[in-house]
C-alpha cells in the first residue's frame, strides 16, 4: 500500500497532524495506524468486573486518542506546561499554536469554561505560601474536558477525519521502519500472523509514552539522532477534598515545582484530579502503573495528584526507561501484579500499611483493588527521600497534605523517549521521518502534543 503520509499512533499528536492537513486543504493521502481500537470499541472491563483484567493492549492507554480519551482530559493552556517543545520553536510560537489548537478543541465541543483564571488575591496568597516552602507555583489556565466528555469529543474528531478521507487501520502494530540508507520509506505492520508494508513519502511516528521504549530502540537501530531523555518516578497522592478545597477552587490544578534537599532533583505535582479517582493502567509487558481520572459529572470525596521525581542520567548509563520499568516491576511484585498503596504516616514510622488500617481511616482509597503494603521496599532511596521532603514542603502550602493518613500509590511512572533531534521544520536526520508528541521526548500532555501535531500538519500540507 502506498500513501503520501503514514502516521503511526492515533494519539493527540497524530490526530492533529491529520486534522490540520485537512483544515489546510491538503489533498495528500493519509493513513493512521493504531494498535488499539477506535473510540466506540474502547471499553475497560473494570467498570463491570471492578478489577483489572489485564487486557492486551490496555483499552485505557491504547486506541484512538491514546490515553487522552480515558484520562481526565485536561488541556494546559500555557506554553510553560507540557514539555520542552517551546525551546525548539520559540515560546511565542508555541503559545500561538496552543491558542489555535485550543480553538479546534472548542470547535469539537470542549467545555468553554477555563479553570484557574481570576481569584488574584487568593492566588497571591497561595504563591506566598509556596515561596515560604521553597516551591514554585506555575500559573496555568486549564480547560477540563472530563473523562466522559473527552471520549465524546475525540469520537467527533474520529468521524470528521474519516469523513474527509483519512484512512485508519486499527489493531495493527508497527514493527519496523522501512529504510533505504538514511531515508525512511514507510513502515512494516503486523496483526497476529498477518503482515503488510506501507510505503509513504512521509512517516510520522507519534506513539505516545507507550511507544517511548520502542522508539528508543529504533533510534539506536537506525541511527536516528537523539539524546538521553528524562524519566519520572513517583507516586499518586490521594487526600480528602476538604484538604485541597481552596486550591481546587482557586486554581483547580496547582502545579508546584521544587528541588528538595539533599539531592535537589526536580520534583513536581502533575495531573491533579479534584473529586477524582485513582486508576490502574497496564503496559504491554504486564507492567501495572497508577494514574488518576476526573469526571465532569461523577465525583468522589477525594482529590488525587501525581508527585513525580525527575531523573537525568549521564554516561555510561543510557537506559532510563528500562531503569524506571525495573522500579515498577519490583513494586508490582510486592503487590502481586496490582498497585501498591501506603499511608504517609506509616512511611515516616518505617512500617507497612495493613488493609484493616485503611478501613479505619477518614480517607478511603478510590482504587479499591490497590494492595496495602510498603512502597519503600521498592522505591529507590533517592526518589523516596525527594518525594517525602517534597510532600512535607507542599504541606506548608496545603495544610493536611502530609497528614498521617494521606495515601501514596505506586508506581507512577512517566516514560519519555530519548529526545529525538529535529529542526524547526520537525525533520529528523533521517529523510522522510518525523517524530512527534510524548514519544519524541519534546512534549508532555494532551495540549502540547496536539499543538506539535498542528505544526506538523501545516508543514506536510
Amino acid at each position: 500500500m502506498n500513501k503520501d503520509v503514514v502516521i503511526v499512533g492515533a494519539g493527540p499528536a497524530g490526530i492533529f497532524t491529520a486534522l490540520e492537513m485537512i483544515r489546510n486543504g491538503s489533498k495528500k493521502s493519509i493513513l493512521i495506524v493504531e494498535k488499539g481500537q477506535p473510540i466506540e470499541k474502547r471499553r475497560c472491563p473494570k467498570t463491570v468486573t471492578h478489577k483489572c483484567m489485564g487486557c492486551h493492549p490496555c483499552h485505557i492507554t491504547t486506541g484512538f486518542s491514546g490515553a487522552g480519551a480515558f484520562s481526565d482530559g485536561k488541556l494546559s493552556l500555557s506554553y510553560e506546561v507540557g514539555g520542552d517543545f517551546p525551546t525548539l520553536i520559540g515560546e511565542q510560537n508555541a503559545q500561538a499554536l496552543i491558542d489555535y489548537t485550543d480553538g479546534i478543541y472548542l470547535d469539537f465541543g470542549a467545555e468553554t469554561h477555563v479553570e484557574g483564571l481570576g481569584n488574584t488575591d487568593e492566588v497571591r496568597e497561595i504563591r506566598h505560601r509556596a515561596i515560604q516552602a521553597g516551591l514554585k507555583l506555575v500559573d496555568c489556565p486549564i480547560r477540563h474536558l472530563g473523562t466522559e466528555k473527552a471520549q465524546t469529543l475525540y469520537l467527533a474528531i474520529e468521524h470528521y477525519l474519516q469523513e474527509h478521507g483519512v484512512e485508519m487501520l486499527f489493531g495493527w502494530e508497527c514493527e519496523e521502519l522501512l529504510m533505504e540508507g538514511e531515508t525512511c520509506l514507510g513502515v512494516s505492520l503486523r496483526r497476529g500472523s498477518e503482515t503488510q508494508e506501507i510505503r509513504a513519502a512521509h512517516t510520522v511516528v507519534a506513539t505516545g509514552r507507550r511507544g517511548a521504549d520502542w522508539l528508543e530502540k529504533l533510534c539506536a537501530e537506525h541511527g536516528i539522532a537523539h539524546q538521553p531523555g528524562t524519566v519520572d518516578i513517583g507516586v499518586r497522592v490521594e487526600v480528602r477534598n476538604e484538604v485541597m478545597e481552596k486550591v481546587n477552587r482557586v486554581l483547580y490544578e496547582s502545579k508546584l515545582i521544587g528541588y528538595p534537599r539533599p539531592f535537589k532533583n526536580k520534583v513536581r505535582t502533575f495531573c491533579q484530579n479534584p473529586g477524582g479517582f485513582v486508576s490502574q493502567e497496564n503496559y504491554d509487558n504486564d507492567l501495572a502503573v497508577v494514574n488518576g481520572h476526573s469526571y465532569k459529572d461523577t465525583k468522589s470525596d477525594n482529590t488525587n495528584v501525581s508527585v513525580l521525581c525527575s531523573h537525568n542520567f549521564s554516561v555510561p548509563f543510557n537506559q532510563p526507561i528500562a531503569y524506571a520499568q525495573k522500579v515498577g516491576e519490583l513494586t508490582n511484585m510486592l503487590a502481586n501484579g496490582h498497585i501498591l498503596v501506603q499511608r504517609f504516616g506509616d512511611i515516616l514510622d518505617g512500617k507497612r500499611t495493613w488493609q484493616k488500617e485503611l478501613a479505619q481511616s477518614n480517607l478511603r482509597p478510590t482504587l479499591p483493588d490497590a494492595v496495602a503494603g510498603d512502597i519503600t521496599a521498592a522505591m529507590p532511596y533517592r526518589a523516596m527521600i525527594n518525594i517525602i521532603n517534597f510532600i512535607q514542603a507542599v504541606d506548608i502550602v496545603v495544610p493536611g497534605f502530609a497528614a498521617p493518613e494521606t495515601l501514596l500509590y505506586s508506581p507512577e511512572l512517566k516514560f519519555y523517549s530519548n529526545r529525538v533531534k529535529m529542526d524547526e521544520e520537525l525533520n529528523t536526520n533521517v529523510k522522510g521521518l518525523h517524530c512527534l508528541g510524548d514519544s519524541s521526548g519534546w512534549t508532555r500532555g494532551l495540549m502540547m502534543a496536539s499543538a506539535m501535531g498542528v505544526l506538523m500538519g501545516r508543514k506536510l500540507a
